[in-house]
């Protein structure tokens, strides 16, 4: 049994953009869902679709690559984890790696990038990093 199903779509993402392949699936959550698509509205994925088989749900995610065929994730990082959760305030989230980077945060009003939870003024839990 599977503890973290976010851990598990990152490394997933991570993997599958190291062997440069086309697309990945992921085990569907409403979180993951969300995640993914701050990643696409950020740039880092291309697109994504979500599948239904019966009463299990995938995630199918296009990754994206620069024009001499390298993956534009340099780095994703899960930062909360299950044995030890990580919070930040509306002050100490404004920017990530200068601008280059994006911290996803669980708010009080879901889940957003850093850039938007910094212009509603609300801190929560870092889910991951990515730049």
């Amino acid at each position: 049994m599977m503890t973290d199903i976010m851990a598990d779509s990152l490394t997933r993402i991570r993997n599958a953009g190291q062997r440069r392949l086309d697309t990945t699936t992921l085990l569907h959550s409403k979180m993951v869902e969300s995640v993914v698509a701050i990643l696409v509205n950020k740039g880092y994925l291309e697109s994504y679709s979500v599948k239904e088989d019966g009463n299990k749900k995938t995630i199918d995610v296009v990754l994206k690559y620069n024009e001499k065929e390298k993956s534009v994730i340099n780095e994703v990082k899960k930062i909360s984890k299950p044995g030890r959760r990580i919070h930040k305030g509306k002050d100490e989230i404004r920017t990530f790696k200068n601008g280059y980077g994006t911290l996803v945060i669980s708010t009080s009003q879901g889940v957003l990038p850093n850039d938007e939870a910094y212009k509603r003024g609300v801190g929560g839990e870092v889910i991951c990093s990515i730049w």
